[in-house]
């Protein structure tokens, strides 16, 4: 007997995530995983059900040379381990979805020309992004294909908070504040929900912090504003992007540097952020664990960028219920934690050390006006349940549409 199943798929640039799903009844996880440094040194990471077995594997180069070739071994390991699943669905991580899509869609051969024209506002993820769906398309061409854009959890925004101060017909041509990690952003939300219900009716600023990092302030578990711009390269500075910048940078680069728009874009995506400032590493482990002044004042920017927008986010929102910390370095990183906390009992936030030091959801004290808590994120569940609602629904229309 089959078992029938979703695949989550997250390309990255050079990384796959991926994840398989039961979709009988309730959405349940039989496996998670990733494939990193495509087309170099590739190696495989993959963890079975709650509790399950964890395999780890280095990986040759024609394994996992791109994107298809990392899936293909991807899912042979997992139909080695789960012979009887039939992939009905492949759940696919989007990260740009322009202004008209505020939730998931079918990926037909339209949609896909309609993504691909939107990469130019997303040139460092799209492309790949794509280049997982064509992959997937390939291997399962009977699935059904569903799209899950990282902008659309943004389009709650009020028109102001999405405006550029250019002419009008900018923003008619798509211009404007689109917000990412809506995904992760999404997840966050439907836990508060669930466990601290009056915190997410209330004013609450999520900090997703990683190689690629934002915030975002919710009212009601709907976003109302994002650090994130235009582009995955506004807000915080993150792995190996800017962040924030002027942008008269770019003018002085290309005027007085002579540098191609290619070598800028290359700089501002890839040689910045906190491998930029560190000379060292995208890392924050490495950064936190290494003992030079350029690694502190890598770690030391970081912070202080997270610290300024939580003050404009909670501006934004109008005062400040709860913080939650998620993303890789959100939820592992104690220092970064107690440091962007530190001192900030003016906007109500108390951070209990031992807790904070313990990894505990709940990070502040119990007399803490702010509500501090560490809540993992989990992209690849709220695509697979993107994914299950379509084919609950059996006529290409998500359930909840």
């Amino acid at each position: 007997m089959t078992q029938p199943v979703a695949i989550t798929i997250n390309a990255g640039s050079s990384s796959l995530k991926f994840g398989m799903f039961s979709t009988t009844g309730e959405i349940a996880e039989l496996a998670v995983g990733l494939v990193e440094n495509i087309g170099a040194a590739p190696r495989l990471r993959v963890s079975f059900g709650a509790g399950g077995d964890r395999v780890t594997q280095d990986l040759s180069g024609y394994q996992a040379a791109d994107h298809q070739g990392a899936l293909q071994t991807a899912l042979a390991l997992l139909r080695d381990r789960i012979p009887d699943a039939q992939v009905r669905a492949v759940g696919h991580r989007i990260v740009h979805g322009g202004a008209a899509h505020a939730a998931p869609v079918q990926i037909t051969a339209p949609m896909l020309d309609t993504l691909r024209a939107l990469s130019p506002f997303a040139p460092l993820h799209q492309p790949h992004n794509i280049a997982g769906v064509e992959a997937a398309m390939a291997l399962f061409p009977d699935a059904l294909q569903v799209a899950c854009f990282d902008t659309a959890f943004h389009r709650t925004h009020p028109k102001v908070n999405d405006m550029f101060a250019l002419p009008r017909a900018y923003y008619d041509k798509g211009v404007r504040r689109y917000g990412f990690h809506g995904l992760s952003y999404d997840y966050i939300s439907g836990e508060l929900a669930r466990i601290a219900p009056l915190l997410h009716a209330g004013r609450v600023v999520v900090a997703h912090l990683g190689n690629g990092a934002s915030m975002c302030g919710m009212l009601g578990g709907r976003s109302v504003a994002s650090t994130m711009g235009f582009t995955a390269l506004d807000g915080l500075p993150m792995g190996t992007r800017t962040g924030q910048i002027d942008p008269g940078v770019t003018f002085y680069l290309v005027e007085q540097e002579g540098k191609t728009l290619d070598e800028v874009r290359d700089l501002y995506y890839k040689r910045s952020g906190l491998l930029g400032l560190s000379g060292l590493s995208n890392d924050m482990r490495t950064l936190e664990a290494a003992d030079t002044p350029e690694a502190a004042e890598a770690i030391d920017y970081f912070v202080f960028r997270i610290r300024r927008e939580l003050g404009a986010l909670a501006a934004a929102l109008g005062g400040l219920d709860a913080v939650v910390f998620c993303g890789g370095i959100g939820e592992n990183s104690r220092l970064i934690r107690e440091r962007v906390c530190a001192g900030m009992d003016w906007i109500g936030i108390e951070l209990d050390r031992a807790r904070n030091a313990d990894n505990d959801m709940v990070i502040s004290t119990p007399l803490s006006r702010v509500r501090v808590m560490v809540i993992p994120t989990n992209e690849e569940l709220v695509i697979a349940r993107a994914a299950h609602a379509f084919l609950s629904a059996g006529d290409g229309q998500a359930a909840a549409e």
